[in-house]
């Protein structure tokens, strides 16, 4: 193993939860890649405005770092609830989640502040991975992504990756009258800006939603993409930017 992939290795974030150990799962952060900025240094985006080259190097160096057998799931993510099996995936296909049964087959969702949600059963036989900004969230993403496993609830965990934190996700009052709309309740993951509007927990409405459908085992959470400029990457803080990738596989 190169020196660039053992760097790479050392800079993936490892879910900590109770996943069966056939079940494996990372969430890649900005380091140990060869873009430049403002894309550096490991964007996985090919739709971002970053050298098509450089991209290419850091998904080659990321199957390596993660000796995948096979490349992962590239989604089109367009804010939406579509959801796709990773062993149909050959090209890029418009879905913003992602489920396998198969053995090797990498779900994968980008982000840089969107919440990236993974999931697995208890045995170890089906996984998924969602991206669920508050659009995705808000039209039903997460739940969409659950009906595809069918699995009952009790027998599901979740794994919240880096999204952008509660202290700092402002948003307008549109965003909080459609989660209100959805649930009443959503209203404890709201609270006044100085600005005026509302800063909203990601975490949380994707928590009240998971509960909602039966599901509570959940972990993670915690991050902020925002504040951690020199980890992350995050569209609120600079618009041009990488993104990173959140995957989950069986072996």
């Amino acid at each position: 193993m190169t020196k660039a992939i053992e760097y790479l290795c050392e800079s993936l974030i490892i879910p900590r939860w109770p996943a069966p150990a056939q079940v494996r799962a990372v969430s890649t952060t900005r380091q140990n890649g060869v873009s430049l900025p403002p894309y550096d240094a490991l964007n996985l985006a090919g739709h971002v405005g970053d050298d098509p080259v450089s991209v290419a190097e850091n998904r080659r160096r990321l199957v390596m770092a993660l000796d995948l057998a096979h490349e992962p799931a590239w989604l089109k993510q367009v804010h939406g609830t579509a959801v796709v099996a990773a062993e149909t995936v050959s090209a890029p296909v418009i879905a913003d989640a992602a489920w396998t049964q198969e053995p090797a087959r990498p779900c994968v969702v980008m982000t840089a502040d969107c919440l990236p949600v993974l999931l697995c059963d208890r045995g170890g036989t089906v996984v998924a991975a969602a991206h669920a900004g508050w659009r995705g969230l808000a039209a039903g993403v997460i739940g969409a992504t659950v009906a595809r496993l069918a699995k009952p609830p009790m027998e599901l965990l979740a794994w919240l990756g880096p999204a952008i934190g509660p202290e700092v996700f402002e948003v307008g009052e549109e965003v909080r009258e459609a989660f209100m709309r959805l649930d009443a309740g959503n209203a404890l993951c709201f609270r006044p800006s100085p600005a005026g509007r509302w800063l909203a927990d990601l975490y949380e409405l994707a928590r009240r939603q998971l509960r909602s459908l039966g599901i509570s085992a959940i972990y993670g959470g915690g991050f902020c993409t925002f504040s951690e400029p020199s980890r992350f990457f995050s569209y609120r803080r600079e618009s041009r930017t990488g993104r990173m990738a959140s995957l989950i596989w069986l072996e």
